[in-house]
């Protein structure tokens, strides 16, 4: 990320409106208790992340979801329990891109291992919003600053898939959350092939271990999974076994094979985290395909 400078999310219902407060829900803000999404408006106001029951100017319509074991969730029923340091923190706003090249395979990233959020998990690039971005532009500047991978005006087209209530850790039995986000999810899709689009990344190592350009049935496969539920879903049978990865190190990179099977490890609900694909790309993931199957 390029600074220190951060957007924060403000929430606004039946007309109040106030700054998201750390550790506390803000899906459960729109939604009743039993409840994990809500449908709302959201745009950027005024240097903040606005997030309303009611349209404004700007504003897009956009599903907003939190995972069932979102620890916000549960720290409703015993705020106490989260140190005052940490309920003044507010709330950032963050934007992760799905590229998608012109051969429909999606880029994926894992993080490296030495950041202090998700270390070895798989996500798309993606960050912090800082103040005079739009989303897009947010989402280009961290495609670049991560793979760089710059896209060019009218190389591409977008849409925004959808909100997704993001902490750390994402369960309270690793401990009280350190960050909060909302991060908005954007589908870009890009003409070139992947192996063009390849060619040119030059991935920031301190950020990213590892990438791949996932093919369309693994990422249903993905899409399918689904973390803290009580049975698996339903993931395609003709799965290759392994998955053609391309791993960083030392200022080198080199392609190397990872079992399929990696890419549909769940969250565990207890101990040490596992290398994985995000509860938060698995949402943006079917939304993804929901979308292209709309388009035909």
């Amino acid at each position: 990320m390029a600074g220190s400078a951060r957007v924060l999310v403000h929430v606004r219902r039946g007309g109040a409106g106030r700054p998201a407060r750390f550790g506390q829900s803000v899906t459960g803000t729109f939604c009743a208790a039993h409840e994990d999404a809500a449908v709302l408006r959201c745009g950027l106001e005024r240097g903040r992340f606005l997030l309303s029951d009611e349209p404004f100017p700007g504003s897009a319509a956009a599903l907003l979801k939190r995972p069932r074991f979102c620890p916000a969730k549960r720290l409703q029923e015993r705020p106490a329990e989260l140190p005052a340091e940490l309920r003044g923190r507010g709330v950032a706003a963050g934007v992760a891109v799905l590229l998608r090249a012109g051969t429909g395979r999606i880029l994926l990233t894992r993080r490296a291992a030495t950041l202090s959020t998700f270390p070895n998990v798989w996500v798309p690039p993606g960050g912090h919003v800082e103040p005079d971005e739009s989303l897009l532009d947010a989402g280009l500047r961290e495609l670049e600053e991560e793979t760089g991978l710059h896209l060019a005006p009218g190389t591409f087209s977008w849409k925004m898939l959808g909100l997704w209530e993001s902490i750390f850790p994402p369960m309270l039995s690793r401990g009280l959350p350190r960050r909060h986000h909302i991060v908005t999810y954007l589908l870009v899709l890009c003409a070139e092939p992947h192996e063009q689009l390849e060619a040119r990344m030059r991935p920031s190592e301190s950020e990213v271990s590892a990438y791949a350009w996932l093919e369309p049935l693994l990422l249903e496969a993905i899409a399918a999974t689904e973390d803290g539920a009580e049975s698996p879903g339903k993931v395609p049978s003709a799965l290759p076994a392994t998955v053609r990865i391309t791993e960083l190190r030392d200022g080198s990179s080199s392609s190397t094979q990872l079992p399929a099977t990696t890419f549909l490890n769940t969250a565990p609900a207890e101990g040490e985290d596992v290398e994985r694909v995000s509860t938060g790309t698995k949402f943006a993931l079917r939304l993804c395909l929901e979308s292209l199957g709309e388009q035909g």
